[in-house]
């Protein structure tokens, strides 16, 4: 591989990264915008700051939501200096410009449709969605996380904790400015909002372990290490029935590969005894780490 070529790659997967992100703001804004913000669904973050404050102030939900991050992301910068990320950074400025253009291009006066449940869960989802996705890239939403990242860094409290912390004040709020159907549908927001997140990180982390009993190893081992880009382990083992040598061969691969790898080995050694274990915690080369 040549030099430009090596150069050229991490900037591809910048590129890539970035690319992500800014699909992922989309989503989370698409899901702020039309459906949390016109129903005053208020389970937290910044946004949902946004609504219980400009019940009290002449400004849109979009312009305070815009106000509070720049403000946050300045504290952020003076108070965490470099741990501060860049991609929080982008995100937080990011999403704070779209939801005022949203707001310029399509004004909306009132919610969507008239079935509030139906709203609630778009409110939920795409949010969600993308902030698994943010998360993915190792990147922050911003907003509520910077102050969670503070708590932290002045207590012992973690970081979920903390993000549990400063979301559960702004349900209570709704609770106090807003009716009761709006509030309940906060507390229900803020719980499913939590599950989905953490369901949706936990199936794109999702990883398969192979261990392959086989005759003839090679051809597997050799699609493996060259089809797959993976590396595999292999140990002498003997059937407790046939008293026959057999080849254990152990391997970690994605959902995609996985299916490609059963197909091969269906093909090329149909014999071959193979147990399946799904994994989202795959730690060493080759891997994410979340850590």
């Amino acid at each position: 591989m040549g030099k430009k070529e090596q150069a050229s790659q991490p900037a591809l997967q910048t590129l890539q990264e970035y690319a992500v992100i800014t699909a992922a703001v989309l989503i989370m804004d698409i899901g702020i915008y039309v459906f949390k913000f016109p129903n005053n669904f208020s389970f937290g973050g910044v946004s949902g700051m946004a609504v219980v404050i400009c019940r009290f102030l002449p400004f849109t939900a979009s312009q305070i939501n815009l106000f509070i991050n720049l403000l946050l992301l300045l504290v952020g910068f003076a108070v965490l200096g470099r741990n501060f990320g860049v991609k929080t950074a982008y995100v937080t400025v990011l999403s704070s410009v779209l939801l005022n253009i949203f707001e310029k291009l399509f004004p909306m006066a009132h919610p969507l449709t008239n079935e509030i449940m139906l709203e609630l869960c778009f409110a939920i989802i795409l949010p969600a969605l993308a902030a698994a996705l943010l998360f993915f890239e190792n990147a922050s939403g911003g907003g509520t996380d910077i102050i969670a990242m503070i708590i932290k860094k002045y207590s012992t409290m973690n970081i979920s904790t903390a993000l549990l912390v400063t979301d559960l004040i702004v349900v209570i709020l709704a609770f106090l400015i807003f009716d009761t159907l709006t509030g309940l549908c906060s507390v229900l927001g803020l719980m499913a909002k939590t599950l989905l997140i953490d369901k949706t990180i936990e199936r794109m982390k999702l990883n398969k372990f192979f261990t392959i009993i086989s005759n003839n190893p090679q051809p597997i081992c050799d699609f493996i290490t060259k089809d797959l880009n993976h590396s595999a382990t292999l140990y002498d083992a003997v059937g407790a029935y046939s008293d026959q040598q057999r080849t254990v061969i152990l391997t970690v691969v994605d959902v995609k590969q996985a299916v490609y790898l059963q197909r091969f080995i269906h093909d090329t050694e149909p014999t071959a005894f193979i147990a399946i274990t799904k994994s989202s915690e795959i730690i060493g080369k080759g891997f994410m780490s979340y850590i």
